[in-house]
Formats: C-alpha cells, sequence, structure tokens
C-alpha cells in the first residue's frame, strides 16, 4: 500500500515512528456514555450505508458489468465505478471520523482497487451487522412477549427459566458479534483511508535501520575526525615543543635560552587549550558537572563569534537528549563560525510537552549542505533518539537548524 505514515486511529493502537501513541476506538477503551452512544448511532448508520453500498454494486456493476469486461472500454468503465465508489467511501470515512473520532492521514489517497475492495468489504461487514441488530430487536421483542405473559400468569417456572437461559446466551452472542464486526469495520477503513499496522511496522523497521547504520557511520566519521586533530593539531604542536626545548638545551647564549622556554611555554598553553578542545568535542564533561545550561555557555564563551542563547528548561532531561543538544549546538555554532561568515548566533532551547526544541540561527550566507558530514552526523544522532534535525539554509542566509527531540 503506498501513502504516507501519518498515524491513525482505529481499532487497536498502532506504532508511531515519532514515539506519540495512536488511540484506538475499541469499545474497551472509551466508557463515556456519550461515547457509547455515537459509536451505537455510527453502528447503526452503518448499517443503513451498507444498504447504498449494496445497492450502488448491484445497479452500477451491472449496467458497467459488459464495459468492464470489453478491454477497450475497460478503463473508462472502471474510472467511473470507482467514481461513485469513492463518493461512498467518503461518506464512509466522515462517518467514522464523525461517530468514531477516527484520525485519518489528511493526503492518503486509496488506489481504484482499494477503493472498490473497501466498498465490498464495508457492504459486506454492514449486511451482516444489520443481521445481527436484526436479531437483537426480534430477541428484545420476544423478550417483552415473555415478560407479558409472566404478568398474566401464563408461563411455568420452568418455562420461564429455559426461555431466559436461551435468551441470554442469544444476547451475549449478538453483542458479542456486534463488538466484532465493530472492530472488523475499523481494520478494513484503516486498510482503506491510512497505512495499515503491517505498513507502519515496516516503516519502523526501515527507519531503525536506516538510523543504525547512519549512527555507526557518524561514529567513524567522528574517530577520523579525532585522528585527524591528535595527528595534525596536537602531535604537530608536541613536535615543535620538543624542538624549542631542544635548541633550549644547546643553547649557548645568555639570553637565547629564555628566549626559547618563553616559546616553549606558549606552545605548552596552546597545546593545553587545544587539548581541551577536542576532548570538550568529544564529550563534554561540564554535562555530567553542571548540566545542559552551563555547558551551553561554555561554548558561547568559545566561540569565535558572538553567542546569545534562550535557555527555557523546566526539569530533568534524559542524558541521552542532554548530549545530543549540546552536540547540536556545537556543532551549528562552530560551522557558523568557519564557514558561514556569519557575525551573529542565537540558540533557543526550549522544552515543551515532552519535546526538547534547539533552534540555532546565524545571520550568515546560508548555503549549508545537509548531507556534508557534520550536519549529516548530527541527523543521525538526532534520528538515533527518534528525534528530527530540519536545515533551513537559503543562498544568502540566514541559516536555522533545528532539532526535535521527544524526551519520553
Amino acid at each position: 500500500m503506498q501513502g504516507n505514515s501519518a498515524g491513525i486511529t482505529a481499532a487497536h493502537p498502532l506504532p508511531n515512528p515519532r514515539g506519540q501513541d495512536v488511540h484506538g476506538d475499541d469499545d474497551t477503551t472509551d466508557t463515556a456514555p456519550a461515547s457509547r452512544v455515537r459509536r451505537c448511532a455510527g453502528t447503526l448508520l452503518g448499517c443503513a450505508t451498507a444498504f447504498l453500498g449494496l445497492l450502488y454494486l448491484l445497479v452500477v456493476g451491472t449496467v458497467l458489468g459488459p464495459f468492464l469486461l470489453w478491454p477497450p472500454t475497460r478503463t473508462t468503465a472502471l474510472a467511473a465505478l470507482t467514481a461513485g465508489a469513492r463518493r461512498l467511501t467518503a461518506l464512509e470515512r466522515a462517518r467514522r471520523a464523525v461517530l468514531f473520532g477516527d484520525r485519518f492521514p489528511e493526503h492518503y489517497e486509496a488506489s481504484a482497487q482499494q477503493t472498490l475492495r473497501y466498498l465490498a468489504a464495508r457492504t459486506y461487514a454492514g449486511l451482516l451487522s444489520s443481521v445481527v441488530v436484526a436479531l437483537l430487536g426480534f430477541g428484545m421483542v420476544l423478550a417483552g412477549l415473555l415478560a407479558v405473559g409472566l404478568a398474566r400468569g401464563s408461563l411455568g417456572w420452568d418455562e420461564l427459566l429455559l426461555q431466559t437461559s436461551l435468551g441470554g446466551v442469544l444476547l451475549f452472542l449478538d453483542v458479542q458479534g456486534l463488538r466484532t464486526l465493530a472492530a472488523l469495520d475499523a481494520r478494513i477503513a484503516r486498510a482503506c483511508f491510512g497505512p495499515s499496522e503491517r505498513d507502519l511496522l515496516r516503516q519502523r523497521i526501515d527507519d531503525l535501520a536506516a538510523s543504525r547504520a547512519a549512527v555507526v557511520q557518524a561514529v567513524d566519521a567522528e574517530r577520523r575526525r579525532i585522528e585527524r586533530d591528535l595527528h595534525d593539531g596536537i602531535q604537530q604542536r608536541l613536535v615543535a615543543l620538543g624542538m624549542l626545548l631542544g635548541r633550549a638545551r644547546r643553547a649557548r647564549g645568555p639570553e637565547q635560552p629564555d628566549t626559547l622556554l618563553r616559546q616553549a611555554h606558549q606552545e605548552t598553553q596552546d597545546l593545553l587549550a587545544e587539548l581541551r578542545e577536542v576532548t570538550w568535542r568529544i564529550y563534554p564533561s561540564a554535562l555530567d558537572s553542571l548540566g545542559l545550561e552551563e555547558a551551553l555557555s561554555g561554548v558561547s564563551e568559545r566561540a569565535a563569534l558572538p553567542v546569545r542563547t534562550e535557555f527555557d528548561v523546566t526539569g530533568e532531561l534524559p542524558r541521552a537528549v542532554e548530549t545530543a543538544a549540546y552536540f547540536v549546538v556545537s556543532e551549528s555554532v562552530t560551522n557558523a563560525a568557519k564557514h558561514s561568515g556569519a557575525t551573529d548566533v542565537s540558540v533557543r532551547v526550549r522544552h515543551h510537552d515532552r519535546l526538547l526544541t534547539v533552534r540555532v540561527s546565524d545571520n550568515g550566507r546560508g548555503g549549508a549542505d545537509p548531507t556534508g558530514s557534520g550536519l549529516s552526523g548530527l541527523s543521525s544522532r538526532v534520528a538515533a533518539l527518534d528525534g528530527v534535525l530540519h536545515v533551513d539554509s537559503p543562498d544568502g542566509g540566514p541559516t536555522t537548524i533545528t532539532a526535535e527531540l521527544p524526551c519520553a
């Protein structure tokens, strides 16, 4: 089945790719009297619409049957049959939305085969419901006659016990039949108006497999960057420091050793600063000791351009979410300073309704590539937590990077 994977309301809970529950309309999920009345009205209305579907399939199907069998006119006849079927399925969709509270994907459109298959299955289920409802009504009439006979004293206790037992069994079978047919009605509606459970599960599995592969690639890329930083930065500074100390040992003049030692001391300070920067890029220790807000303040202090931070978070966040949020801000600020030519960066972190939103904006020239190594690594890190990373960076700027991280 083709279509998007947005959540819908159906007879059973469905898994949602972004971690949001999609509740069903099974009778056990809602005990409010008004909701039960609406569902009963929806079931009765479904019995009436089933007769409309049966009439349409019999009359229009009979008229268009010869044209459907003749290949030259098959396409036109099928289109005409489907057009009317879509109107009836739209009525069924409205019935389920109003009386059962179902939520279906807005832009999902079933194929012609799906529409006709749904109308046939829906008509069959509705007619069966009509039979069960008719039997239930007939049983109520018999129960009334039994009550009248009991009031007149024309029934013996043995006959009363037998009639009551049989009536109870039939009532139980009728009620269970209606519940089963209601669940069937919801399932076939879900199959036509939105993705099925199998489609959602398959999409979820595909998303998890893709995010797992992306995380592995991001970890490998991060290891290569650390190796490059150690080799091209810290290792070169250590070599230079060793050379300065060696020259200081071999120096003969009174002033040259002091100059070389001062240079070596400065090189040591630069080496410590770069080593500290590398360790912060691997994992910021401030997250463990001070929390996300202080760690982001450290990013602002070390940035090569002004960074304004707005932090609106109450309560404790999961450690994995804090780490992902930190790296989104750190990488975005670093990219803005190195590549965008920006003069100002704003960071906003907001926690609302179990969702942490991290937005980093700069006034640079734009053109950021979401498929680049840095942003793709961030996207993989966010996707591993069932989050989403949006990159809006038109040519000429500005650039806005938004990460949405569920905290449930």
